[in-house]
């Protein structure tokens, strides 16, 4: 399979490099998102990309987008992206682009727990809370929160962390009407997805939502939803609390890198073995079979 690792699309504006995506302006009214095969790992874009893994992350998108598009509008218009971009680029936006709206983003990521794992785990172990949160105690690694919990975190530039805050401090930065509004939209997601999920044998530990807002302020969600990369998916059939569990996403990845001493999790990457890039492709591969019960479409 060909990967993409970065789009030279010169028949629209470049609007920018993501972690993942490439962003080109379609008038001024629309966007072309490109999802590319890299990989980020701790806020660190790997050199090499995972094959097929940003088909993966548009395709995923796209069927989350039309299962949950009757509880928030989203980014989606419809237009064909093979239909803006020159005949010899098409190859570069066939099953791994769309054509979104632009939209104004709040720069606060929606985060949504079901479980105690990663960061919320360490924070919870230190503290017996995760971002202010306080939790029963006793708790163990990778059990599930008595309710979904919203932790939301504010975006950082490319390459740094983005930074844990409360939700006083959204509410202070976005005005507390839309950081409620977001709160509450985000967990109907969450439990809509994870119910749906768990008919295909996934539980989904965590996820990220981000939002932006149109011309007349109407809240709408964008960018990627419920992928291996903005979530934490589990197979049922291996789940086991107090142990962090096998998953369909980077985490593969994210542990190979925790074995290496002398990496510091700040760039340059260090290289991935060939092994590690296999398998993570076969994560992806398997991710979207069993979500969505068809193979992925090249």
């Amino acid at each position: 399979m060909k990967s993409l690792y970065q789009s030279t699309i010169s028949s629209l504006p470049l609007l920018g490099h993501g972690k993942v995506r490439d962003n080109y302006a379609v008038g001024d009214d629309k966007i072309l998102i490109v999802t590319t095969d890299r990989l980020s790992a701790f806020d660190v874009v790997m050199n090499e990309p995972i094959p097929g893994k940003g088909m993966v992350l548009n395709q995923m998108s796209d069927f989350w987008f039309e299962k949950l598009g009757h509880i928030v509008p989203n980014h989606l218009t419809g237009v064909a992206p093979e239909s803006v971009v020159a005949p010899e680029e098409v190859e570069q936006v066939k099953g791994r682009a769309v054509v979104a709206k632009r939209l104004k983003p709040i720069l606060v990521e929606a985060v949504v727990r079901g479980y105690i794992i990663g960061s919320g785990w360490k924070d919870y172990q230190a503290t017996g809370s995760i971002c202010g949160i306080q939790l029963p105690a006793g708790l163990r690694q990778a059990d599930k929160l008595p309710e979904p919990l919203f932790t939301p975190a504010a975006k950082a530039d490319l390459g740094e962390h983005d930074e844990n805050i409360s939700f006083a401090d959204m509410e202070q930065r976005i005005g507390s009407e839309l950081a409620n509004k977001i709160r509450d939209i985000s967990i109907q997601l969450y439990k809509t997805a994870a119910d749906y999920a768990a008919t295909r044998g996934i539980i989904i530990a965590d996820t990220k939502f981000e939002f932006g807002l149109d011309e007349n302020g109407v809240l709408h969600l964008m960018d990627e939803v419920l992928t291996a990369d903005s979530s934490r998916f589990w197979p049922a059939d291996s789940y086991a609390p107090d142990m962090s569990p096998p998953s369909f996403d980077k985490q593969f990845v994210r542990d190979y890198l925790e074995t290496l001493k002398d990496w510091n999790k700040a760039p340059p990457a260090p290289p991935l073995p060939q092994d590690v890039i296999e398998k993570t492709q076969a994560k992806y591969f398997e991710a979207i079979e069993r979500l969505t019960g068809e193979k992925l479409k090249v």
